[in-house]
């Protein structure tokens, strides 16, 4: 795999440090991936997303999210209920896991639920009022010209 050296972008750029970092995190993952659990991420309305992933298992106690900066973390451990039970064959996974999930600026976390082996995770983006486009309304030429006409007559009187 090759590496690239992101010095010279840090020593040249002023403000780009999420950009750098987040191409640092890319490409300094490595190529195995983990796949478990199962995940999905839906988009549910213009500024709404829903990560569902697929716990089989787990119970809403055994299962933890947090958020620290701009990370969403979803880690599960499993108590030890193998001691009393014998398999024949063990299909389903329950090992601990942690899944993280990085998210774009002024993305929260507005709710979690936990139905039939899988736990959904609410997002919202909230773009804040200064980021937000705005209209600017358009003056006529005449409103000018009728404001020094007033500003004429205040001065002779």
């Amino acid at each position: 795999m090759r590496t690239f050296d992101l010095a010279p972008l840090y020593r040249s750029t002023v403000g780009f440090d999420q950009l750098a970092n987040m191409m640092d995190r890319v490409l300094s993952n490595d190529v195995a991936q983990p796949s478990y659990p199962p995940y999905n991420i839906e988009k549910t309305a213009d500024d709404a997303y829903r990560i569902s992933l697929a716990v089989a298992g787990f119970s809403a106690d055994d299962l933890n999210i947090e958020v620290k900066q701009n990370a969403l973390v979803v880690t599960a451990k499993k108590g030890d209920e193998t001691a009393d039970k014998t398999y024949l064959h063990r299909g389903i996974a329950t090992r601990a896991f942690e899944r993280r999930f990085h998210l774009a600026d002024h993305v929260r976390v507005t709710g979690a639920s936990h139905e039939d082996g899988m736990l959904h995770i609410e997002l919202e983006r909230e773009i804040p009022e200064a980021l937000k486009p705005r209209r600017i309304e358009i003056s006529s030429g005449s409103s000018k010209a009728v404001k020094q006409e007033v500003v004429d007559a205040k001065a002779v009187n």
